[in-house]
């Protein structure tokens, strides 16, 4: 169980980090305290789990014609998502959290290449070795 602990808490970790970056960066993003940060980084991650596969599969199609950029689209509508849901997390409009998602997705991946021991990221070492 600590196995999985420590990636989740590391994940969690680094997107409070990149959606707490995004709000400086970003004018659009808006936090009402810390808690309304941690929820929205676990939430988010949740999102991104269960619906964010959803979503794309049902929109392969117009995917596949938009040679994957769409995908940008439904990150932000994640984004949106997640604010619609946490209060004191609040996004201006679409467009904000449309880049404000790029900033994070980019962000989120250099902090974890970081944090990796050259495995694959965010698993412990055994889980990354071809032995």
């Amino acid at each position: 169980m600590h196995n999985h602990l420590v990636p989740f808490l590391l994940h969690w970790g680094t997107t409070s980090l990149a959606l707490w970056m995004a709000s400086y960066v970003f004018k659009g993003i808006r936090f009402a305290d810390t808690s309304s940060l941690i929820i929205s980084a676990l939430i988010l991650g949740f999102a991104n789990a269960i619906v964010k596969p959803l979503l794309i599969i049902l929109t392969l199609p117009l995917t596949l014609i938009t040679l994957g950029f769409f995908l940008l689209v439904i990150n932000a509508f994640m984004l949106l998502l997640v604010s619609s849901l946490v209060r004191g997390f609040t996004i201006s409009g679409f467009w904000t959290a449309f880049f404000a998602s790029i900033f994070i997705a980019v962000l989120s991946f250099l902090i974890g290449a970081s944090l990796s021991d050259g495995g694959t990221p965010w698993l412990p070492p055994s889980y990354g070795t071809w032995v």
